[in-house]
């Protein structure tokens, strides 16, 4: 198995799955410490910005954005009244590549950007291509009645049994449907992100 490829580094740095696929457990664990020849090559203790850098990093590859994409969510996120953490959760959350991946309709978010791209979607009856697109309460998202009967589709649908949708949203898996009933709370989102640092680092920056 592959230890050395650019996620197998970031997830091995990280200590975590970052993509969602399995094959990042069994490598974390073989793997468990970060990448280097041994644990003793690790290097000491991170600073606080690099423990922000760091916090920074993991989200982005989480969600799978750039970091120009990253920075404009969270300047986003700082205009708008509230909390900039929670509101910078909530578009990341509202995503529709994450939203597809949540209701799990996709097994990674890497492939449910995919199937976006490809247009598999509709929003409302609207073709969407755009991963980023922000989906608002009460709208509707179907797979394409072209593509339902695809072999892509059926392994996933297999699973779905076994899988739990966030509480702000209704999935239809049989209907290939999905509803945004409200806002996704702060504590539906990945809970494995340090928030607080994450705009430490943008506020000194």
């Amino acid at each position: 198995m592959k230890y050395t490829g650019p996620k197998a580094r970031r997830c091995r740095r990280q200590g975590m799955n970052l993509y969602g696929n399995d094959k990042y457990d069994k490598i974390l664990q073989r793997k468990p410490h970060g990448p280097g020849k041994s644990p003793r090559d690790q290097g000491g203790k991170l600073s606080e910005y690099g423990q922000q850098l760091k916090e920074k990093q993991k989200a982005r590859d989480m969600y799978g954005l750039g970091e120009r994409q990253f920075r404009r969510m969270y300047d986003i996120a700082a205009k708008v009244a509230g909390k900039t953490g929670d509101v910078l959760r909530q578009l990341l959350e509202r995503r529709l590549d994450n939203v597809v991946y949540r209701a799990g309709f996709a097994q990674t978010r890497h492939q449910s950007r995919q199937f976006v791209s490809h247009g598999l979607f509709l929003v409302d009856g609207v073709r969407v291509t755009s991963p980023s697109f922000q989906i608002k309460p009460g709208q509707g998202i179907t797979v394409r009645s072209q593509v339902r009967s695809s072999p892509v589709f059926s392994s996933i649908l297999a699973a779905h049994e076994k899988h739990l949708p966030p509480s702000w949203m209704k999935v239809d898996s049989a209907g290939m449907k999905i509803e945004v009933a409200t806002l996704p709370p702060p504590e539906s989102a990945e809970q494995a992100i340090d928030m607080r640092q994450i705009i430490e680092f943008y506020s000194r920056n």
